[in-house]
């Protein structure tokens, strides 16, 4: 014989949901904008080991995702010490708030 499935008051849920602390959700993409925009940058090895990506995805998700959708500007350079390193120039980081919605 089965049981019957339990039924919730959606009131309950709400006010569950309402306790609840929102918890900023981070994303790969947003861990990849936050280490190419610090000042000493990241190289591809550094983005492979925080998103846990092939050196191939994170070169990919700078390409496509960050220079073309978003917009921003990759700049990289060769490093004696570390090897090829890139970074988000500060001044082209594009708001979508700020931009006038017509």
């Amino acid at each position: 014989m089965a049981k019957a499935a339990k039924t919730t008051n959606p009131e309950t849920l709400a006010e569950e949901e309402a306790k609840a602390p929102k918890v900023p959700r981070v994303t790969k993409q947003q861990i990849m904008i936050d280490m190419l925009s610090r000042p000493e940058g990241a190289t591809i090895e550094e983005l492979v080991e925080a998103t846990g990506w092939l050196s191939h995805t994170c070169r990919g998700a700078m390409s496509g995702a960050l220079k073309k959708k978003l917009g921003l500007a990759i700049t990289s350079e060769k490093e004696d010490q570390r090897g090829r390193v890139y970074r988000v120039e500060q001044k082209t980081v594009r708001n979508p708030d700020s931009v006038a919605k017509s």
